[in-house]
């Protein structure tokens, strides 16, 4: 995950303010990452939760509007698998398996 941050900064010029990824990339290493450079990592807090009582509105704000950004997200990607067949792609090296997905769309 931190060669795409990198990679949007030099896209872009600057980091992104936040990334909506899965709980899997929520370890350690990329927390301090993500720290470092002032970047806000959706999903839960790592640790034990406090529960939803204890947060602030704020919070509760970002993180519904959190949640909306990446179910728009998820369902391209559900779209691309139905639609396109995108999820019954079997090849083993990177190079076929790009081929096949352009051959998708072209």
């Amino acid at each position: 995950m931190k060669e795409t941050v990198e990679g949007y900064k030099r896209r872009n010029g600057c980091y992104p303010e936040a990334i909506l990824a899965d709980q899997i990339y929520r370890n350690r290493d990329i927390l301090v990452h993500c720290k470092e450079h002032g970047i806000r990592l959706s999903e839960p807090k790592l640790g034990r939760s406090l529960g939803k009582v204890l947060m602030k509105e704020a919070e509760k704000r970002i993180e519904r509007q959190d949640a909306r950004e990446r179910n728009a997200v998820e369902g391209k990607f559900g779209e691309g698998k139905r639609k396109y067949k995108l999820a019954r792609i079997y090849a083993k090296l990177e190079e076929t398996a790009e081929l096949i997905i352009l051959m998708h769309f072209w």
